[in-house]
């Protein structure tokens, strides 16, 4: 029996929060193919990735307090601790959140949906075990 993933990689892995074995989304976060598109339901377990109409809106107020914190630190690091100029360190910020855009929107997500959904050890048995088969879940806008 494979052992039960912990809440950490599943958040990181952008993983299902219910069965902790399924994917989030279709492509990595640094293929920028479909950036923003999501599974309907997951592809092991089937839970509704949409369980209600702008069930993602709390996921965007982790993303905006943890990337102004970050954006924060990061000009400050940079500008105190590195003495770069303050304008250089705008550059380089802007540069680091062009490059981790996507994969901020895809973790704040995947934050929120681990904060509101249980996560079933049982379910995770019973996909190891080969008693779950789920199809092949739609493709859906990130919205």
């Amino acid at each position: 029996m494979a052992s039960n993933p912990s809440l950490l990689s599943s958040v990181f892995g952008l993983r299902c929060p219910r069965c902790r074995r399924g994917d989030l989304f279709p492509t990595s976060s640094f293929s920028f193919s479909m950036p923003f598109k999501q599974y309907a339901h997951c592809p092991k377990c089937g839970q509704n990735y949409f369980p209600e109409p702008g069930f993602y809106w709390g996921a965007m107020f982790i993303s905006y307090i943890g990337s102004g914190f970050f954006s924060l630190g990061f000009v400050m690091m940079t500008h105190w601790v590195f003495d770069l100029g303050l304008g250089l360190s705008m550059v380089l910020l802007l540069i680091v959140v062009g490059l981790f855009f996507v994969w901020w929107f895809r973790f704040s997500r995947s934050v929120y949906f681990h904060l509101v959904t249980k996560y079933q050890p049982k379910v995770t048995e019973a996909i190891d075990s080969g008693n779950v088969t789920k199809s092949i879940p739609k493709i859906v806008s990130g919205s």
